[in-house]
């Protein structure tokens, strides 16, 4: 995971001892800035270099992100940067560094809402410092089936692993934790971080960070006891942290030769029978109910992977995992023969969530904007739908993208009076283009195929 930009010859942050003190260091200062004084144990009981506040700025300012409570952006920060950063250490060194609100947003889901929690710019470079000490602690202890939110890992990994899995063991445990990040213990998360680090600063930080209050759009203030808001840098972090203790580490001393893929608190559990997956899931029900965590009844379930070789039915033989759709599917051999597969594509509810994206550029109207224009806004999104959805059974995007085209089939018949209610023409004017400049939108190539240019179709 990236951690920001360091000075040549400069490492991460050494760890004074395997409990996690941080290291001392005389950061340095300019004539024109803010003197970042080297902290002694009367004024500044906490010894955090400046060049690991700089590094947390520049990760923060990587992953861009919205405005806190605030209302201070990125580029507004920046106005002041020396004397914004200085004020972070200076308060994180003193232990009296205090976080603001975190300003929720409600994300419009298939049912219901997720509640996100956004910290201010400010916070996340705090809450960054902190991590940038904290991962190297833990992630050596972390499951290697742990996916979510870890450097050399990611969501595609995790399917892969996944779809091969399903391959050799014929049924699934789907699980689902009812309001993971809501319902956090703090107490068990702050038992289980000194378990990792005995650094003073940290556990006070974190425990702050826990029990910083959210702010409603309405400017309604919550006080919290539990939970940790999604959107936080730290909050992957800890919950990486509680669910190895509460889960990966479970399972491994009284599972171990049980497979299992987790992403953030997302976990599929492969089983060899159906009895085995009914057993399993009655023991993790019980073991996450000792750290306050708890089954969703509704979307929890058993899955059977039926394919060409596993013919039996069942009520459930597909599931859904990190935006993929596990289930069986008509494939092609090396030799052109057909077959049932067990395999992944992606999901019904990714593409509606792509779909209402497209939709929501409202394309049709921008007849301000030329072909190239477009492209150029929007190739950066869809090459990314593809590079991920893409990895496996990539057919099925092609409907998503037949309706992108046929909205730019729409932007044209707006923009050039010759194609106005020409449904026809138009469509075959962006389809020359297409022929001739399949580079121009990143899905052009893969619908093009070997059967030409598609739109309108389907």
């Amino acid at each position: 995971m990236r951690t920001g930009t360091r000075k040549e010859g400069e490492g991460k942050p050494r760890v004074e001892s395997a409990k996690g003190r941080p290291p001392e260091g005389k950061p340095g200062h300019h004539a024109t800035e803010p003197v970042w004084e080297e902290p002694d144990n009367k004024t500044k009981p906490f010894i955090i270099p400046e060049r690991v506040v700089r590094e947390a700025f520049e990760w923060v300012k990587a992953n861009r992100g919205a405005a806190g409570v605030d209302g201070e952006t990125l580029e507004d920060f920046e106005r002041d940067l020396n004397g914004n950063l200085y004020k972070i250490w200076n308060r994180m060194s003193s232990g009296c560094y205090f976080p603001p609100p975190v300003r929720v947003v409600e994300i419009p889901k298939e049912i219901g809402k997720r509640r996100l929690g956004i910290p201010t710019v400010s916070d996340r470079v705090a809450q960054t410092i902190a991590k940038i000490y904290l991962d190297p602690l833990v992630e050596p202890h972390f499951h290697r089936d742990s996916y979510g939110y870890r450097p050399g890992k990611s969501a595609i990994q995790a399917v892969g692993v996944a779809r091969e899995r399903c391959w050799r063991n014929d049924w699934v445990l789907d699980l689902d934790i009812k309001g993971f990040f809501d319902n956090l213990d703090h107490e068990i998360m702050m038992g289980l971080l000194r378990r990792h680090t005995d650094c003073k600063w940290i556990l006070i930080y974190v425990e702050r960070w826990l029990k910083a209050p959210a702010q409603s759009a309405d400017g309604t203030i919550t006080e919290r006891n539990k939970g940790t808001p999604q959107g936080g840098v730290i909050s992957p972090l800890l919950a990486n942290i509680y669910l190895h203790h509460a889960f990966d580490e479970w399972m491994q001393r009284t599972c171990p030769t049980v497979p299992f893929e987790r992403f953030a608190d997302d976990i599929i559990v492969h089983c060899r029978s159906e009895k085995q997956a009914k057993w399993l899931k009655i023991l993790i029900e019980e073991q996450l109910g000792k750290y306050k965590l708890s089954l969703n009844p509704e979307k929890t379930k058993i899955v059977y992977c039926k394919d060409n070789d596993r013919r039996k039915s069942h009520p459930n033989e597909k599931f859904d995992f990190l935006g993929y759709e596990f289930r069986p599917r008509r494939s092609k051999n090396r030799w052109g023969k057909f077959f049932v597969n067990f395999s992944p594509a992606v999901s019904s509810k990714a593409k509606r969530e792509i779909s209402r994206t497209v939709r929501g550029w409202r394309l049709h109207r921008r007849s301000d904007k030329g072909l190239v224009d477009l492209s150029r806004m929007f190739n950066p999104i869809i090459r990314g739908w593809i590079n991920y959805y893409g990895n496996y059974y990539k057919s099925a995007l092609y409907p998503v993208f037949r309706g992108l085209d046929r909205i730019l089939v729409r932007w044209a018949m707006g923009k050039y009076k010759k194609l106005r209610r020409h449904r026809r023409r138009a469509t075959h004017w962006l389809g020359a283009i297409a022929k001739r400049e399949p580079g121009l939108f990143a899905h052009w190539q893969l619908l093009q195929g070997k059967s030409g240019w598609t739109a309108g179709a389907g």
